[in-house]
């Protein structure tokens, strides 16, 4: 579970709450026929603008925005990289076959099959790359549904607005029900804002960053392999290959080498 996911919504609806509770009554900003107009709407136009199917498929998408699943470190892939590099000088690239078994990573495992089946380099690429675009494109069908979620929830708000808005004109021959009604009129904005913004664009977002730090280690996975089919030098893999790394994760990386490395001279 991704304690931050939930944190950041029950914090932001708890200081909502407080502050309403602070300057009235919370009873106040309760309307079901407002929660319905935008709940019901959004969810009605999420289905106009998505096939069925979508749909479905995005609720396991955000499954992933609560999932604190985690992934290989890019450090950790490059060094496994680099094993498999060692392995491929000393051995060949046919000992690669034997490593294979032991990789849980389907995506690294597929590449280093292709390269031990005798696969064109160029061939290789094209199958790899091509995986990882359709992997990018299923996340951003994803992304897209909650962003749509994100437009139309506060869209379905102004339409409750209006709605409550012409309800309250036709009682005009009651002052007093202008306020009150003025009030309900405006909570459907107030709830369609509120979870957009609290929940649909944040949770797109989320998805995004996550997608990007997968493909970014798939990135290095594609490149590193056609590195040892190429026969490149495992030191001269491990730098290009710490190019995709933000500095601290390189000087992170550099740290390891050298333990690493002190302990083979103690050893």
């Amino acid at each position: 579970m991704d304690l931050a996911t939930i944190i950041g919504i029950i914090v932001g609806f708890a200081f909502i709450i407080f502050g309403i509770v602070l300057d009235g009554a919370i009873g106040l900003f309760i309307n079901v026929p407002g929660a319905m107009i935008v709940v019901g709407g959004t969810i009605a136009g999420l289905f106009v603008a998505y096939p069925m199917a979508r749909v479905l498929a995005a609720m396991k998408v955000a499954s992933k925005a609560f999932s604190d699943k985690q992934l290989a470190a890019p450090g950790e892939i490059i060094q496994r990289i680099i094993e498999l590099a060692n392995t491929a000088r000393k051995e060949g690239l046919l000992a690669l076959e034997e490593a294979a078994d032991e990789i849980d990573d389907s995506f690294l495992q597929k590449g280093v099959m292709l390269i031990v089946d005798g696969t064109d380099p160029e061939l290789v690429r094209n199958l790899l790359e091509t995986e990882l675009s359709f992997i990018e494109e299923r996340h951003k069908n994803g992304q897209s549904i909650f962003e749509m979620l994100g437009t139309l929830a506060p869209a379905f708000g102004m339409i409750g607005t209006l709605i409550g808005l012409i309800s309250m004109l036709d009682r005009l021959d009651d002052p007093s029900a202008v306020g009150p009604g003025m009030a309900v009129a405006l909570l459907t904005t107030f709830y369609g804002a509120l979870i957009a913004n609290l929940i649909f664009i944040p949770m797109a977002n989320k998805l995004k960053l996550k997608s990007r730090e997968e493909i970014l280690r798939k990135e290095i996975v594609v490149e590193g392999l056609l590195s040892i089919q190429a026969g490149e030098n495992p030191r001269i893999i491990e730098e290009k290959l710490k190019a995709f790394l933000p500095p601290k994760e390189r000087e992170a990386l550099a740290e390891e080498d050298n333990v690493e490395a002190a302990e083979g001279v103690e050893a």
